[in-house]
């Protein structure tokens, strides 16, 4: 029998962390769980003003940085895909208690490691929950904006880039 692989992590915001990977990355989500971009993809648009898992890349995939908009200092919203700032603080996040203990940057970093392959039974169901709620903001885009005009509530679109929908089809 196969053991599953460890991932040890040491990051500025976790020490000696680890978790296991019990799925094949990229396969076996929930049937209700069905993200338009992969954490590649998100990356390589330009996601949270290019200041998510600069320190993260001895954990993930090399190739998931490859061409990831990442700035070199402080937040850069002109690195975003829609070149708006659309995301609150993590501050804001802890407050409204969006944090989990075993993420603390929050969803996207729990999505890169449930894509990886790692499975937290109760975790993954509130994070999909958490999700599928935001869909409200895709069926605002449909409602208000022409097809293709990416010009149209780009905060909205950013947003919605931060959780794998992908709001440039739309």
């Amino acid at each position: 029998m196969k053991k599953n692989k460890i991932i040890i992590v040491n990051d500025k915001m976790q020490k000696n962390y680890r978790y296991e990977l019990s799925a094949p990355i990229g396969r076996n989500f929930p049937n209700d769980f069905k993200p338009e971009l992969t954490p590649k993809e998100m990356l390589s648009l330009g996601v949270f003003n290019g200041r998510y898992m600069r320190d993260c890349k001895k954990e993930f995939p090399a190739d998931w940085f490859k061409n990831a908009k990442l700035a070199k200092d402080k937040p850069e919203p002109k690195l975003n895909y829609f070149q708006v700032k659309a995301s609150l603080s993590l501050a804001h996040w802890r407050e409204k208690g969006w944090i989990y203990k075993d993420d603390p940057r929050g969803w996207f970093q729990w999505y890169a490691r449930y894509f990886l392959g790692r499975r937290l039974e109760i975790e993954d169901k509130r994070q999909i929950g958490r999700w599928r709620a935001i869909k409200r903001h895709v069926m605002a885009v449909k409602k208000n904006c022409r097809v293709g005009d990416i010009t149209c509530r780009p905060r909205q679109r950013q947003a919605l880039l931060h959780w794998a929908y992908d709001s440039r089809k739309y």
